[in-house]
C-alpha cells in the first residue's frame, strides 16, 4: 500500500512553546578571540535569534561566565530583546553543570533545548552533550555560535551532530517558528525581524514590497 501524505508538520520541527532557548556567553572577552565568524555577523545573528525568541514568547535562559571578573557584559543586542531579564552568571564552562541554570531548565520543563553562544567547542559542546545524555532533544544554531578558528567550530559541530544534536541557522530558527505566512498575528513581527537582521533576505523583502507591493501571505 503506498504511503499517504498528510498536510501536517514533521515532529522534529520546532514550535515556540516546545523548547527552551539558552543563550550562552555572548560576551566581549569571548568575542575578541572568535575567528570562525566575523563579529558583526555574529552580533546580527544573535540579535535575530533573540528578537525571534522574545517575539514568539520562547522560554529563554541568558547565561554568562565570570561576567564581572573577566568576560564582560552580554551583547546589548540580546539584553535589549529581553529587557529586565536576569542573567545567570556561572563559574563552570559547561552551562549544564551550573545548579542555577539547571533549576531554571527544570522549572521551565520543556523537552527540547536550543543552544547558541561562544565558544562552540567548549561552552556549546558541554551543555549539548550533557543534555543529550539526559534524554533532551538538542538543537544548535550554528551561525549564532563561534570559536577561535573555523576548524574548532566545525569539529565541535560535527561532534554534536554525531551525538544526536540537530544543527540549524538563525534565519531558519525565525522562519521555523513562523512556518506559515497565514499566521497573521506574528506576520509583521517576523518580516520586521527579517528586514532588520536577515541580511540579503531582508533586503529582498524590502525590494519586493517597494517595487511590486509583494506580500508573503
Amino acid at each position: 500500500m503506498p504511503l499517504q501524505a498528510t498536510a501536517t508538520p514533521g515532529p522534529t520541527l520546532l514550535k515556540p512553546q516546545d523548547h527552551t532557548l539558552i543563550l550562552i556567553d555572548f560576551q566581549s572577552q569571548m568575542a575578541f578571540a572568535t575567528h570562525s565568524i566575523d563579529a558583526a555577523t555574529l552580533r546580527n545573528h544573535a540579535a535575530l535569534v533573540s528578537r525571534a525568541a522574545a517575539g514568539f514568547g520562547v522560554s529563554t535562559i541568558l547565561t554568562t561566565v565570570a561576567e564581572k571578573s573577566f568576560s564582560g557584559p552580554m551583547f546589548s543586542e540580546i539584553t535589549e530583546a529581553f529587557a529586565g531579564q536576569a542573567m545567570l552568571d556561572r563559574t563552570s564552562m559547561n552551562t549544564w553543570e551550573d545548579a542555577a541554570v539547571i533549576a531554571r531548565v527544570n522549572a521551565i520543563g520543556k523537552p527540547r533545548i536550543v543552544l547558541a553562544g561562544l565558544w562552540t567547542s567548549v561552552c556549546i559542546v558541554g551543555p549539548a552533550l550533557s543534555a543529550l545524555a539526559q534524554g533532551f532533544e538538542v538543537y544548535v544554531i550554528a551561525d549564532a555560535c563561534g570559536d577561535v578558528s573555523a576548524e574548532a567550530h566545525e569539529r565541535a559541530m560535527q561532534r554534536m551532530v554525531q551525538a544526536g544534536a540537530r544543527p540549524m541557522t538563525a534565519v531558519q530558527y525565525l522562519l521555523e517558528l513562523q512556518r506559515d505566512w497565514a499566521r497573521g498575528e506574528t506576520y509583521d513581527m517576523t518580516t520586521g525581524i527579517a528586514r532588520r537582521f536577515g541580511g540579503a533576505y531582508g533586503l529582498g523583502i524590502d525590494y519586493a514590497r517597494a517595487m511590486f507591493g509583494a506580500h508573503e501571505g
